[in-house]
C-alpha cells in the first residue's frame, strides 16, 4: 500500500512539474508534507537543502530522499520511478509535437502562458522556504523578536555575493553551511 502511496504521489509531482524542479517544490511539498504527512515542514526545508546539495534534479532526489524515509531503499525506488515516468512519456510526447508544429502560434502562445505560473510556482516556494528560514515553523509574524537575525544575515550576504561576484553556488553553501554548524553549535 504504501508503495502504491509512494508512486502515485510522486506520479502526481512529476505530472504537474512545468518548469522543472523548483517550480515543483509547491507540489513535493504539498503531497509530502500535507497530503501525505511523511515530513514535517522542518525536515522538508532540510530534504530541499540536501537534494539542492546533490547532484541530479531536486525533483528526483526529493523522491529518493522521501521513498527511502518512507519505505526504504525500495520505497526510494519506487518514489523515484513514480517521478520519472510521467516526465519521460510527456517529454516524449511534446518532442513529437514540438517538432511537428513548432512554429504555429497556438504553440507560442501556450509556451508564454506558462512562463509566468512557472515564476509563480518557484516564487511561491522561495516564500515557504523564506519564512520557514527567518521565523521557523510558526511562519511569518511581525513580532521582531520571532526573527532569525543570523538568518536573515546570511540571506542578504549571501545574495548579495551571488549577484554581485557570481561564485559558485556550491561555495556559497559550504560557507553558509560552516557559518551555520559553527555559530549554531557554539550557542
Amino acid at each position: 500500500m504504501v508503495y502504491l502511496e509512494l508512486f502515485f504521489s510522486f506520479f502526481k509531482i512529476g505530472l504537474f512539474s512545468i518548469g522543472g524542479g523548483y517550480a515543483a517544490m509547491p507540489l513535493i511539498q504539498e503531497q509530502i508534507v500535507v497530503i501525505q504527512n511523511w515530513l514535517t515542514m522542518k525536515e522538508f526545508t532540510d530534504l530541499i537543502t540536501i537534494a539542492e546539495m546533490t547532484p541530479g534534479p531536486i525533483a528526483i532526489n526529493s523522491a529518493t530522499f522521501v521513498g527511502n524515509q518512507v519505505a526504504g531503499f525500495t520505497g526510494s525506488i519506487v518514489a523515484t520511478l513514480g517521478c520519472v515516468v510521467p516526465s519521460f512519456i510527456i517529454v516524449l510526447i511534446l518532442a513529437r509535437i514540438y517538432f511537428r508544429y513548432k512554429d504555429l502560434s497556438v504553440i507560442q502562445g501556450v509556451l508564454e502562458g506558462l512562463r509566468p505560473v512557472v515564476v509563480a510556482l518557484i516564487s511561491s516556494a522561495a516564500i515557504s522556504i523564506l519564512s520557514l528560514a527567518f521565523w521557523g515553523e510558526e511562519g511569518f509574524s511581525l513580532n521582531l523578536s520571532d526573527l532569525n537575525v543570523l538568518a536573515v544575515i546570511l540571506f542578504a550576504i549571501s545574495l548579495f555575493v551571488l549577484r554581485k561576484w557570481k561564485p559558485s553556488p556550491i561555495l556559497i553553501m559550504l560557507g553558509t553551511g560552516l557559518i551555520g554548524m559553527i555559530v549554531y553549535n557554539i550557542s
